[in-house]
């Protein structure tokens, strides 16, 4: 059949398309880079992936802070920007920086393939 597309299945193609790298950089420093579907959160990439140091006590809800991360300067203006709940949130992290996010709280796209996340002391 000339000038027709080879069999098309719909779900093979969107399980064949490459998912974002996120590249988790551990306290002990162990880098971990790992494919995150589009949609799922920094926080649910690390935990589906067994990161440590993400904990995630409430499960992504914005209420704990134990997912917060350091995200690398050369990200921060690639991430959206973060929400008053998030803001007031990261009040109870440990060691607060002006690059500090919620994990929970940073949704993977495309345009954050290759995302550093250095992770922080979250288990006290």
């Amino acid at each position: 059949m000339v000038g027709q597309r080879p069999y098309y299945c719909a779900v093979l193609e969107y399980w064949i398309k490459e998912m974002p790298k996120i590249i988790y950089l551990t306290p002990d420093g162990t880098r971990h880079e790992v494919e995150v579907e589009k949609g799922y959160s920094v926080m649910e990439g690390a935990i589906n992936n067994n990161i440590e140091g993400i904990v995630a006590e409430c499960g992504g809800a914005c209420a704990c802070a134990t997912c917060h991360s350091y995200i690398d300067e050369a990200w921060l203006d690639k991430v959206a920007e973060m929400d008053d709940m998030e803001d007031s949130m990261l009040d109870a992290a440990f060691e607060r920086k002006d690059n500090s996010r919620l994990t929970c709280q940073i949704e993977v796209s495309d345009e954050l393939d290759g995302l550093v996340v250095h992770v922080a002391e979250n288990e006290y």
